[in-house]
């Protein structure tokens, strides 16, 4: 049997915890670091195929010593385009080339009750159908119409499940680990410099020669490059936060100076964000702290919720604080000291002693790929709530008042696809559920009309309709059925969707961004 001290960096070998059933398992793991303490030695190990958020210090008793697999020596690591890289890429999947024609001017759609044999399912009950009424170039087969087409596939393996915070593209919206789906990202775009400071996994797909896309692009503006990664950012680096009466356990490394990482626990100030390393200088600031809001402009106020609209150059060290928590509990995107291109929206709870941060999001000034949402994150006291969605929502609000479709930054974490996907299931079947027969008609809407209602682009329509396996072929066209599983789960979400925007209460008018004195 091997011994303890011959268990280095780089080893793997199964590792006792805990999962969701508080049932003992030994999944093997990886050692990315060794210490010593007086009278024992800890081990920081990352368990594989799980998301990096579970990474932890483990005590010698809980390694399995008999099945210790050595670190081989280290060939150079495969790199792609040129770049250098810490580990292999992932294999890559085969391009999905068929797309469906988004120019359709036309599409019928959901009357309920009605039974419509399909070929797929002649038992299925239509309670709803949209039915293309122009030939339709081939849709993809039932396997290309998973999540796989659209977006990458990932697994949940954490304890937390939470919709709408992120993480690494390798493992568990929210929202899942890939299935060998991942690419290396390309040189980032071309514009503004940026200085990044850390990175999680990446994908890009690039655009066929025709200009159509084989898949979605992975090149946003916060996508953080591989080459990157590192032993350092790998690990946890900070142990506790306390944000006003919360203490938040870290899921992810966040580059707070290398001083405070050594804290037991860093304070920060709830309304400015301000670090400080501990109570009593947290207390010496809230006597000179006058802020009891994010700073900004207040844009949405119902009951207690609030957003705030914090322009990223106009308030930076305030924007530059909230990206260091949260890169705490984001690991897809890249933290970057310039905030300048931003717009941050900042939800908060209000109570008699002021407006508490729940989650936030940023968007960019400008998108050249209409994305909508750059970063998003609920702060992990205010998961499983509603507040997810929330947010989601809003940014589709603002979206709609400025006239146009969007789409989140690629790549999403494993809670913010599970996140979106359920807002996208949602918002879809809200509209698909409430049309009306058209003179004893099936009634009929496009996708196009969808994108428009609803300010989700068409893409991520699409790709919900397949996810949600709806489209079918019917008597020479496509429609869409809703079966009576489909319904009743989606009148048993809405039923618990309390928290919703009212567009009322949004006072919000878009800026041209275009015009540089704006900035």
């Amino acid at each position: 049997m091997a011994d303890s001290g011959e268990v280095v960096e780089g080893c793997r070998l199964p590792v006792l915890r805990k999962n969701q059933e508080h049932e003992d398992e030994w999944p093997l793991a990886e050692i990315l670091s060794v210490k010593d303490i007086p009278g024992r030695k800890l081990y920081y190990v990352h368990y594989i195929d799980f998301n990096k958020r579970l990474d932890e210090w483990v005590t010698p008793d809980r390694l399995d010593m008999k099945k210790l697999q050595l670190p081989k020596k280290e060939a150079k690591t495969p790199t792609k385009n040129g770049l250098p890289g810490s580990r292999p890429s992932s294999p890559e999947r085969d391009p999905v080339r068929k797309t469906v024609d988004l120019s359709l001017p036309t599409a019928t759609a959901p009357s309920r009750g009605k039974t419509i044999p399909t070929k797929r399912k002649a038992d299925s009950v239509s309670l709803a159908t949209v039915s293309l009424a122009t030939p339709v170039p081939s849709l993809p087969s039932s396997t290309e119409s998973t999540q796989a087409a659209v977006y990458p596939a990932m697994r949940d393996t954490s304890a937390f499940t939470q919709k709408c915070s992120s993480r690494e593209d390798h493992e568990q919206v929210t929202l899942l680990t890939t299935n060998g789906t991942a690419r290396r990202l390309i040189p980032s775009q071309p514009g503004r410099k940026r200085k990044a400071n850390c990175g999680g996994t990446d994908e890009d797909s690039q655009d066929s020669s025709d200009g159509i896309p084989t898949a979605p692009r992975m090149t946003g503006s916060l996508v953080s490059d591989r080459s990157h990664d590192d032993i350092v950012t790998r690990m946890k680096n900070i142990d506790c936060i306390e944000l006003g009466r919360h203490r938040l356990k870290p899921w992810y490394f966040s580059p707070y100076p290398q001083e405070l990482t050594t804290l037991p626990i860093l304070y920060l100030c709830e309304f400015c964000l301000k670090y400080l390393k501990s109570l009593k200088c947290l207390q010496r600031h809230l006597t000179k702290c006058n802020l009891r809001h994010p700073p900004g402009n207040e844009i949405y106020r119902k009951g207690t919720i609030s957003f705030f609209e914090i322009d990223g150059r106009k308030n930076k060290t305030y924007s530059q604080n909230l990206c260091l928590l949260a890169k705490c509990f984001l690991d897809h995107k890249t933290l970057y000291y310039d905030t300048d291109p931003f717009l941050f929206y900042v939800m908060t709870e209000y109570d008699s002693k002021g407006f508490h941060i729940v989650g936030y999001f940023s968007k960019e000034k400008e998108s050249t790929e209409d994305y909508n949402v750059a970063c998003i994150l609920t702060l992990p006291p205010y998961q499983r709530r509603g507040y997810g969605k929330l947010l989601i929502e809003f940014s589709y609000e603002l979206s709609k008042v400025e006239g146009k479709t969007g789409t989140p930054e690629k790549p999403l974490s494993d809670l913010g696809l599970l996140s979106y996907r359920s807002y996208w299931s949602q918002t879809i079947l809200e509209i698909l559920m409430d049309l009306k027969p058209d003179n004893g008609e099936r009634p009929q809407i496009t996708i196009n009309e969808i994108s428009e209602i609803t300010s989700v682009k068409k893409e991520d329509v699409i790709s919900t309709l397949q996810y949600l396996n709806l489209i079918n072929y019917y008597k020479g066209q496509y429609i869409l059925t809703l079966s009576e599983d489909i319904v009743d789960g989606h009148e048993r979400a809405m039923e618990k969707r309390h928290l919703r925007i009212d567009s009322k209460c949004l006072h919000f008018t878009p800026k041209d961004w275009s015009k540089r004195g704006k900035w």
